[in-house]
């Protein structure tokens, strides 16, 4: 495993990091959502992943647990809070009070004295940045939280909270957590800019696009079996994508990754890792041996004449916009 610094700051997180968005504590029991952590912990992955409404905390509880038996020092824990969390007025968004009061639930569950990283899920209109950001400030002078990052913020909503944290000398953000991945391309214009200026690093997920970026959904061919596409209560955006115009594209870039001697799943995630601001790409699993199979990706260079077949596949697929 290779180690990258997250943004500016000097904390160091495993190129690879392991998410639970969609599997711990729903679709993957807990022995099997342990059995995938234990794995990434061996192979490596400092950096795990989660999120209180991930489950209504249950991913944070299986997550914690999981995580229990590693010394405290050795892991980067990440977790989020926007999301409602009851059906109270103030049981969502990014107020004190929510903040303050989700961050001290998310300890419980995650069976922990701190939080490495803390982010705001996404961005709340409601509330004043300031306020959002004096509550991430005291949290970590209380030694909660060490760190604070933010998930889909815009490149405009990035600048005015590092504006504010300048000018109120409040600790500054260190990450931003987007869907990045060769397919879904929206940060490159403004937010990956506006976030090397400020300072915060990239930490993607989604960066096989869902499973499309594995070459498991063919052109002319049926969704399989047991996929994400085929199951019609999936939230996802997935089925923008399954149509043969894109999978054709997609079947290329397949192409390029099997004269390199490599899996598609590891063209992706090198070449994600390979964006300038990018710290971290977050994948999920259900099985230890996918943790396995996609941490090869950091060993894979891509140079030369290979970047530019790349290229020219996703130039074809870039006027294709996504349902996002």
């Amino acid at each position: 495993m290779k180690y990258r610094k997250l943004g500016s700051s000097g904390l160091k997180v495993s190129e690879i990091a392991l998410g639970s968005w969609l599997t711990y504590g729903t679709a993957v029991e807990q022995e099997k959502s342990a059995a995938c952590v234990h794995k990434a912990y061996d192979l490596g992955i400092n950096f795990f992943d989660t999120a209180n409404a991930y489950n209504k905390g249950a991913a944070e509880e299986v997550l914690g647990q999981a995580l229990k038996e590693y010394p405290r020092s050795s892991y980067v824990l990440a977790t989020k809070v926007y999301f409602p969390m009851g059906k109270g007025p103030n049981d969502r968004g990014l107020s004190r009070k929510h903040i303050i009061e989700q961050c001290e639930a998310s300890l419980k569950r995650l069976g922990t004295d701190y939080i490495d990283l803390y982010q705001c899920h996404r961005y709340d209109p409601e509330t004043p940045v300031e306020e959002s950001l004096r509550a991430l400030d005291d949290l970590t002078s209380q030694g909660k939280i060490l760190y604070a990052g933010v998930s889909e913020w815009s490149a405009a909503q990035i600048t005015d909270a590092a504006h504010i944290s300048r000018q109120k000398n409040l600790r500054p953000l260190v990450s931003n957590q987007p869907i990045y991945n060769m397919l879904v391309r929206y940060i490159e214009k403004e937010v990956l800019p506006v976030s090397e200026k400020e300072g915060l690093g990239q930490v993607v997920f989604s960066p096989l696009a869902q499973g499309i970026l594995t070459g498991k959904y063919k052109p002319g061919q049926p969704v399989p079996e047991g996929t994400r596409a085929a199951n019609k209560d999936t939230n996802t955006w997935i089925n923008s994508y399954l149509n043969d115009e894109v999978l054709s594209r997609v079947q290329k870039l397949e192409n390029i990754a099997e004269n390199m001697g490599a899996e598609l799943s590891h063209l992706a995630l090198a070449w994600v890792l390979r964006q300038p601001g990018v710290s971290s790409a977050i994948i999920g699993a259900s099985r230890p041996e996918q943790i396995e199979e996609n941490v090869k990706a950091v060993d894979i260079q891509l140079e030369g004449s290979i970047i530019e077949e790349i290229n020219s596949v996703l130039e074809e697929i870039n006027g294709f916009v996504p349902i996002w």
